[in-house]
């Protein structure tokens, strides 16, 4: 299994791309720390009582947008004498709406979560891993993070800046054998996507040349691939996993 003993940290684990990541992890014979808000520990409790896998996990409440809850979520782990392995990068917000209309208190929280958040959690794992010589990163941005998208000003900026983040820390964290990689979905079907008006969904789906949604297994399995040593000599690079969504882009 690509994932036997391997520690790994999950932030925005409960739900979502996470906890499908979360569940494939688990399979591949990982530990699995999930990191999330404190209000999503029943929708983590309820997601391990329908899928048996899941109790080997556990659920740590953290704050992506609080250095000190960061800190204290490694500083836990730390603690416990275990090795963190793997970190996949994950939690993040989204906020639909013209740039004109956009407040400076939204903006700033999409770039505060899904950001700033981003590095508070790279830079603590990074000072666990380059003190052991190995780790694996994996920083969740997203196809708006390479291309624009009406009513995305804060979440594309955002995402932007997570590719390029993590190059910056690749860069850094290659002397210690750590390597830091990003993920970049396109649209995945979620349960907010389905409520949406059918002509909406169909433009959607136009986007991407395969014709369909992504799913949140087939981000899982990238995400996998690149937190494990298949991608051993990987490191500094965005996968995109988009159905062929930025293929006919400029």
């Amino acid at each position: 299994m690509r994932m036997a003993n391997k520690n790994v940290v999950i932030t925005g684990g409960a739900s979502g791309i996470g906890l499908a990541t979360a569940r494939r992890c688990i399979e591949e014979g990982a530990h699995v720390v999930i990191a999330d808000l404190a209000a999503s520990a029943g929708t983590f409790a309820a997601a391990q009582a329908a899928h048996a896998g899941l109790s080997q996990a556990r659920f740590i409440a953290t704050d992506v947008g609080s250095a000190g809850s960061v800190d204290a979520l490694f500083a836990a782990l730390a603690s416990g004498g275990d090795a963190v392995h793997c970190v996949f990068n994950n939690a993040g917000i989204a906020l639909a709406g013209p740039a004109v209309d956009l407040r400076d208190e939204d903006y700033l929280r999409v770039l505060d979560v899904n950001l700033h958040g981003v590095f508070r959690v790279a830079r603590a794992a990074l000072r666990l891993m380059c003190a052991q010589r190995h780790g694996s990163i994996v920083n969740c941005a997203s196809v708006l993070g390479s291309s624009g998208r009406p009513g995305a000003s804060a979440y594309c900026a955002a995402k932007g800046g997570v590719v390029n983040l993590t190059r910056a820390l690749a860069l850094e964290a290659a002397p210690f054998q750590v390597r830091v990689n990003s993920l970049s979905p396109g649209f995945v079907d979620t349960p907010l996507l389905a409520a949406m008006p059918s002509g909406k969904r169909q433009a959607l789906l136009k986007l991407h040349p395969l014709g369909r949604l992504g799913r949140d297994s087939e981000i899982a399995a990238a995400a996998v691939f690149l937190l494990s040593d298949e991608a051993s000599f990987i490191t500094g690079s965005d996968l995109v996993v988009d159905g062929g969504y930025c293929a006919g882009k400029d």
